[in-house]
C-alpha cells in the first residue's frame, strides 16, 4: 500500500538561461543562473507488467498546481490561470491525452535527460496494510475512519499486458441496510494502450474511477473544449504574460506555446477488473 501523504517527486531545474524573445519562459522570473528544487506529490501510480517477465514500466501521476510565475515576490498566479499537470515514468514524461480516445494524437514520450538536472522519485510504502475483497471489512474500515487506498488491475490479453492502478480513496460511499460501497475517486493516469510501443506508451488520459463492484470499473476520461469564439475573453491573460516579448517589435525566432482550452470529463470507458480495497492498520 502506498503512503500517498509521504511519496513525492523531485526534480532540480537547469540554471536558467534567458531566452531571446520572452521575457517569462516557462513563468520563470529569476536571475539568470538561477536554478530551483521543486517536490511535488503523486495522486495515483500506474504500472504496467509483461507476461514475458520484463522490467515493468511505472507511471506517476503528479498532483496539480495552477500557473504561476517562479520565482517571484508578488503577482504569482497567471491570472487566468491554467492546470499544471504532468504524468511521468522514471525516464520519460508522457504526454496526458487531449482528445477522446476514439481520437489519435502527435504525442511522444520525451527523456528526462536534457530537461532536468536530476530527478528522484520517492514511495514510502505503509506498513502492515491489509488487503482486502471484503465488503463488510470495507465498511467497518470506513466506519473506523482507516486509511484506504484502492488496487484496480486489468490484463489486456492482446498486448500480454497487466495494468495495475494504485490510488487513495478520497471519496467513498457506504449503504448499510444492503450492506453495500461505491468508490468515487480520482484523478489517475489510464494508459493509451493503442499506443504501446513494446517499452512504453505515448499517450494517457486523466481519468477518475467508480466501482461498486470487485470485477467492473467505470473511468470517466478528461478532455479539452474550444469554447465559442464570443467567450474567449475570459481566457485572455490579464496582467503579467508568460508570452510577453522582450521586444514586441521583432518577430519571435520560436512562435509561443498555444493557450490551453478549457477542460471537461465526458467519456466513459466500462473495464473487466479486478478490485482490491487496502486498509492501513490503526494508527
Amino acid at each position: 500500500m502506498i503512503d500517498f501523504a509521504r511519496s513525492h517527486f523531485t526534480w532540480d531545474h537547469l540554471p536558467h538561461e534567458p531566452d531571446p524573445d520572452y521575457k517569462y519562459p516557462g513563468g520563470f522570473v529569476g536571475e539568470p543562473g538561477d536554478a530551483y528544487h521543486v517536490r511535488i506529490g503523486y495522486d495515483a501510480v500506474c504500472t504496467i507488467s509483461r507476461d514475458d517477465d520484463a522490467p515493468p514500466l511505472e507511471i506517476f501521476l503528479l498532483q496539480p498546481c495552477l500557473a504561476e510565475y517562479t520565482i517571484a515576490d508578488r503577482n504569482l498566479f497567471q491570472v487566468p490561470s491554467q492546470e499544471f499537470r504532468v504524468a511521468l515514468s522514471r525516464t520519460h514524461g508522457i504526454p496526458i491525452a487531449r482528445s477522446p480516445s476514439t481520437e489519435r494524437e502527435p504525442a511522444a514520450a520525451t527523456p528526462h535527460a536534457g530537461r532536468f538536472a536530476g530527478t528522484d522519485f520517492t514511495t514510502h510504502e505503509v506498513p502492515d496494510a491489509r488487503v482486502t475483497r471484503d465488503t463488510g471489512e470495507v465498511m467497518r474500515a470506513v466506519l473506523a475512519g482507516r486509511r484506504l487506498n484502492a488496487r484496480t488491475t486489468h490484463h489486456e490479453n492482446a498486448l500480454g499486458l497487466t495494468v495495475t492502478l494504485e490510488y487513495p480513496i478520497r471519496t467513498i460511499n457506504i449503504e448499510r441496510t444492503k450492506g453495500a460501497f461505491q468508490v468515487d475517486t480520482g484523478p489517475m493516469a489510464l494508459p493509451d494502450l493503442a499506443t504501446w510501443d513494446g517499452a512504453t506508451v505515448s499517450r494517457v488520459f486523466l481519468a477518475h474511477a467508480a466501482f461498486s463492484a470487485w470485477d467492473r470499473a467505470e473511468f470517466i476520461l478528461r478532455r479539452e473544449v474550444e469554447p465559442l469564439a464570443s467567450e474567449h475573453w475570459w481566457l485572455e491573460v490579464r496582467g503579467r504574460d508568460r508570452r510577453a516579448l522582450r521586444d514586441p517589435s521583432q518577430t519571435p525566432t520560436e512562435p509561443p506555446l498555444p493557450r490551453r482550452p478549457p477542460t471537461l470529463y465526458n467519456e466513459t470507458l466500462v473495464v473487466t477488473v479486478r478490485n482490491e480495497i487496502l486498509i492501513a492498520p490503526e494508527s
